[in-house]
Order: C-alpha cells, then structure tokens, then sequence
C-alpha cells in the first residue's frame, strides 16, 4: 500500500538579503530573522547601517506591498496574519541624504493549522469506464459528468454512475488534452492542459458556445466553483479563483500545511465551503480553506486502489465529486475500473 506523505517536503528557501547601488552602506538587519515563519508570529525590521549615515525614513514592502514606514531607522513591527502564505520578499526602501537605497531579504510563511487526518466509510462501489483518463468529475442537476484526457482520446461526457454507463459522449478535437470541468450558471466548463484553452458548453446538449484564452502563460488541471469564482488549478501549490463571466484572474492563493507548501494541487472539487483537491501521485486529497490556502485535513484513499483492477494502464487517484442530494462523495482514477461512494466519518 502506497503510504501518503503529504507533511514531508523540506522547505528550501534561504533568508538572503543585499543592498542596491551603492552597496555597503545599508542592509536589512538579519539577527533574529528566521527562514520558515507562521502567521501568529511577528518580525521587526531595521536597516543595518555600519557607516553611521543619517537615514529619514524606511519603507517597508513585502512582495511589493507596503506594509509601513519607519522615522529615521526606529525598528518596524510587522504582523505576519497580515501576509499571504509563500515566500515573502521584504524589501525596505531608504530614504537618506536626498537619495534612497533599497534593501531585500526573504523567509517563508507557511501555515499555522497542522492538518488532521480524515477518516470514510465506504458506501458503495459501482463500475467505471476503465478506458476513462478522468480528469474532472461532477455533478449537476443529479446528473454525473466527466472530462477525460489524452490527445486523441479526451472526451466530455454524461454517465449513469449506478451503472457505470455513458449516456452522451463528445470527443475534443485531437490536439487538445482534456483536463478538469465545472459548471456555473447552467453552463459547463472544461479546461484543457497545455494548450492554454478552455470550454464553455450547453451541459444538455454538449453544443460548444466559447472558446477562451487563459489569463497567463500556465498550464489547466483542475477547476471547481463557489457561488461567486470559479476555481482553477495549474499543477503548482497555487489556486486561483477566475471571474467567471470573463475568465480573468481575481485572486489567488498558495496551499501550505504547518511545514511546507502542497505542489501538483490536481482535481478540485468545492465541499461545504472547502476545496478538496487530488494531490497529483498521491492516494490523497487534501481539504484547503479558501480564504488562506491552509491545508485544514487530509483524506487518505490508498486502500481504494487495491480494490480496481490491476492492469498495466491504470494510474493514479483523481476525480471528486460531491453529490448533494446523497451528501457523499464519489472518488475514482485514471483507467481504473471502479468508481467509489464514501462518506467522511464524524
């Protein structure tokens, strides 16, 4: 059985602090400052000046947002439940003599909450299509959809999940890799992988209606939705919540346990106000506030995976989907043979 590891990535990032032109006269002061930082705790900053000059004032800024200024080179103290999870970048800008310097130095804010571990009953197992690449699974008006991967292979497509029978089916035109799906609106949308484009379709008739371009430069996985964002993945520990009506970015968050960020964030599915998300080669979900990124619980599936059939293309754990008349929960995988019904024991 394949152990979850969730906690155990090792945070690299260094504190690193230099100077601009003209270098030496100021630095940020490093003593007491710390590479890893949570959001109850505080830092004071203060500039460093071994020359003695005369300074006005310090701005201070973390990744280019201004968090204070301090007269002359008094110390500045910053609450860190202010700041965003991730690597912050504190630069002081240094006001002396008519002329200004800037200083940087760098640590990492990670979460204060240590994730809990979940633990499900299973409800029922029903079949699944096991040629089915799942990418994204959800369900609307009662009805389960799924978007399937693989160029040549991605499809869209209604199934009767008691049956395990698909009863529409649209394939995307070959040069596109399918990726997660979601509705809004009574539409449906679908993601594709690297080829930075997404879907809007009539969910009944499966009619394509809009073609749209992504924000930025990344690749789609995963996509869910609230009652005001949709909710969108890029294999990082970023998620980003999307205007709808647009497409654009409106915010975004960085997925972070008690010691480390949480990478290849996968399928996304919104649960009781938390995004549950497949963590991509893990037999585990991760459940995130979506005000902060913490990860607040884990759900640990391995032993799902004993109960497919074994066969040379069957691949890792993605794809949830919440049914709300039901109140469980549907998980299955890539090729697997099985879709399974579970619900979070209390």
């Amino acid at each position: 059985m394949k152990k979850y590891k969730i906690l155990t990535i090792t945070i690299l990032t260094a504190i690193s602090w230099h100077c601009s032109e003209p270098k030496d006269l100021f630095n940020i002061d490093s003593t007491g400052l710390k590479q890893v930082y949570k959001p109850n705790e505080s830092i004071q900053l203060k500039i460093e000046n071994k020359k003695e000059i005369a300074i006005d004032s310090v701005v201070y800024f973390a990744n280019e947002v201004k968090l204070g200024t301090a007269k002359k080179n008094n110390s500045l103290t910053i609450k860190l439940n202010q700041l965003l999870f991730g690597t912050q970048d504190i630069k002081a800008l240094v006001y002396y003599e008519g002329k200004n310097a800037s200083c940087i130095t760098s640590f990492e804010l990670v979460s204060n909450i240590t994730p809990k571990m979940l633990a499900f009953t299973l409800v029922n197992t029903y079949n699944h299509d096991i040629e089915a690449y799942t990418q994204g699974l959800e369900f609307h008006n009662g009805i389960l959809y799924e978007g399937t991967g693989q160029r040549g292979e991605s499809s869209l497509r209604k199934t009767d999940y008691k049956t395990g029978t698909i009863t529409k089916k649209i394939g995307l035109d070959p040069q596109y890799f399918g990726e997660g799906i979601t509705f809004f609106n009574n539409k449906l949308y679908q993601l594709t992988w690297q080829e930075k484009v997404g879907f809007i379709y009539n969910p009944d008739t499966f009619e394509k209606e809009k073609t749209f371009d992504y924000f930025k430069d990344i690749e789609g996985w995963g996509l869910t939705h609230n009652d005001k964002y949709l909710i969108m993945s890029d294999g990082s520990n970023t998620i980003y919540f999307l205007d709808p009506n647009t497409q654009k970015l409106v915010k975004s968050i960085q997925v972070y346990t008690d010691t480390s960020k949480i990478e290849q964030l996968n399928e996304l599915e919104w649960i009781d106000g938390k995004i549950w998300a497949n963590v991509y080669q893990k037999d585990a979900i991760a459940i995130i506030n979506p005000e902060n990124g913490a990860v607040e619980a884990v759900l640990n599936l391995a032993e799902l995976k004993s109960k497919i059939k074994q066969h040379p293309e069957v691949d890792v754990l993605n794809g949830i989907a919440y049914n709300p008349k039901t109140k469980t929960i549907f998980v299955t995988g890539k090729n697997w043979d099985k879709m399974f019904e579970i619900k979070i024991n209390p």
